[in-house]
């Protein structure tokens, strides 16, 4: 029966999958899999929960249901994957899990995946255009100082920025090693208690009500706020009306070569974001630009708990820092992440998760091309017309929220 099994699966992850050549040429592993509920949340456990199981090397996709007792079987080539989960148990109700590593090799293998529950948030990163474009020819060089965030409030209720909080988590880059992670031996990921936050959180300005984001709005904020496209026909113009920028002339003045541009003259200096914390040294021999990673940001939105004094928290280094080598870094606990996006470099082999499956359970890839690519959200098309605004997908797993987007939205 187990046979019957394993040839029945492959028949039906062939039938899913394109391949160049046959890949069941070699050894085939079986893997079974279980999903776990949170406790207070078994009573979802059922049939017809889609699995994906994905090949490390030549990133092949096999996908399965669950039976009754929520587990699933694969039976695939010899190698390495990951497993991840989705489920849409409810509207506003999301279960998301993943196993980064499992070693189909030398054996078979059976995984138990805990599934975390998740709220679709209100506020939402949108877009993230970081990656710059081509500098205008004769030039072959590339332009990456126009960078820029787009949030959107998801939902049917007024929402305040006003001390939203906005950084990126470490590590800089998704193919650096991440020292805040690690993988147990089922293969799964262990993150640590917080995000850790280099160099600068910044936050909304605002006494509370100063910065409505009505439903289906958006808030942008900008890199360096000035017309990019004078120089560079390719760019984005983000000297715009009611556009927020990271600037702090006292503590990012920028370099003598490139010093940080003044806003243009349509951003209102009540509308440049506040340093609220920054770990980072100043001056010339130290961080005097903020650095937001050209390829693979992972950016996060948070806000402390009523009960929390931010500001004070902040100031306690003992409680609010942690330092690795000459690094200073900010502890965010992931129960204040509102919403989060990791973005990782599909031009390198190797691509470490930096946030919290609570917060994104999978990635968005990108290809690093420098020819004004941005990460973009999907739109929910049902949703949307049903709300008579935008709304977009929301199931805090980038891997299906976000696709990669050729030109940038504010691009005119």
């Amino acid at each position: 029966m187990k046979k019957l099994f394993c040839i029945l699966s492959c028949l039906l992850a062939a039938a899913c999958t394109s391949f160049e050549k046959n890949p069941y040429d070699g050894a085939l592993r079986t893997l079974d899999v279980s999903l776990v509920y949170p406790a207070d949340y078994a009573q979802y456990l059922r049939e017809g929960v889609t699995v994906k199981l994905t090949d490390r090397n030549t990133s092949n996709v096999y996908t399965g249901l669950t039976d009754a007792q929520g587990r699933a079987g694969f039976c695939v080539a010899a190698g390495h994957y990951r497993l991840s989960v989705l489920d849409k148990a409810a509207p506003e109700m999301i279960f998301n899990g993943a196993v980064e590593q499992i070693d189909l090799a030398r054996a078979d293998a059976g995984v138990e995946v805990e599934l975390k529950y998740a709220k679709p948030g209100s506020i939402l990163v949108k877009e993230v255009y970081s990656g710059g474009c081509p500098e205008d020819p004769p030039s072959t060089g590339v332009y990456k100082k126009d960078k820029y965030i787009v949030l959107h409030n998801n939902s049917f209720d007024t929402y305040y920025l006003d001390g939203l909080c906005l950084g990126m988590a470490a590590s800089y880059n998704s193919n650096a090693n991440n020292p805040w992670t690690s993988i147990d031996p089922s293969g799964n990921i262990v993150f640590r208690d917080y995000a850790s936050v280099p160099d600068c959180i910044w936050a909304f300005p605002g006494s509370g009500t100063d910065f409505p984001l009505e439903p289906g709005e958006d808030a942008v904020v900008a890199f360096h706020g000035v017309d990019h496209t004078q120089t560079y026909s390719q760019s984005v113009n983000l000297n715009q009306d009611g556009f927020f920028v990271l600037y702090d002339q006292a503590l990012y003045p920028g370099n003598k070569t490139n010093p940080t541009p003044v806003p243009g003259d349509r951003i209102a200096p009540s509308h440049y974001m506040k340093v609220l914390k920054k770990t980072g040294k100043s001056g010339e021999t130290g961080a005097n630009t903020y650095v937001i990673s050209d390829f693979s940001p992972a950016v996060i939105l948070f806000r402390a708990p009523a009960e929390v004094d931010l500001e004070a928290y902040l100031a306690d280094d003992l409680q609010s820092t942690i330092s690795l080598a000459s690094i200073v870094y900010s502890k965010v606990p992931w129960s204040w992440i509102i919403d989060g996006v990791d973005v990782c470099n599909t031009s390198s082999a190797v691509r470490n998760k930096r946030l919290h499956t609570d917060v994104d359970a999978g990635y968005v890839g990108f290809s690093g091309t420098s020819q004004c690519h941005t990460v973009h959200r999907r739109l929910d098309e049902e949703a949307t017309a049903a709300a008579g605004f935008e709304i977009y997908e929301d199931t805090n797993n980038s891997s299906n929220d976000f696709y990669e987007r050729e030109t940038p939205s504010l691009r005119k």
